[in-house]
């Protein structure tokens, strides 16, 4: 089999718009017997605030009040509204003045597994600083999310 310089189809929608992050992870977790396989589903769990584990809210309303001293808008309340479902991944966008965000959460039904990926484009000095923050306690939040969501879910 000869390789080619054809590109491959990105392994997340996170990655399909922002397909060389300056920063990227992804958090995978198992699928909870009886839980729903829709990806939205997922998402919309995933990221609500009545599903967040109490510690997360607390870091998002510290994250409201400071990042204005950078001069960084709060976020929106839709910010993490799901923007596109395809197949069995949802995708999270939201661009800023300091970085571009994306998250996809998928449901990979035979393995059994959900998969919250992340990707982030960095602007300026605004989205480093920041950034340079958020990405030592990102992992842990998500993951924290992932499983409060799982719970909630589980059939």
């Amino acid at each position: 089999m000869q390789p080619t310089d054809a590109p491959s189809p990105p392994w997340s929608l996170a990655l399909r718009d922002v397909p060389a992050p300056d920063f990227a992870d992804a958090v995978i977790a198992p699928l909870p017997a009886g839980a729903p396989t829709d990806p939205q589903t997922w998402a919309r769990t995933v990221f609500s605030p009545a599903a967040m584990p109490r510690w997360v809210l607390a870091a998002l309303a510290v994250r409201q009040a400071l990042v204005p001293l950078l001069r960084i808008p709060p976020a929106p309340r839709d910010a993490f509204a799901v923007t596109e479902v395809s197949g069995d991944e949802a995708l999270i966008a939201h661009d800023d003045v300091h970085l571009d965000f994306r998250c996809g959460v998928a449901v990979d039904v035979p393995a059994r597994l959900v998969r919250v990926t992340t990707a982030v484009r960095l602007h300026g000095w605004r989205g480093r600083l920041y950034f340079g923050v958020v990405q030592v306690v990102h992992p842990v939040v998500v993951t924290a999310m992932l499983r409060r969501a799982a719970r909630r879910l589980a059939g």
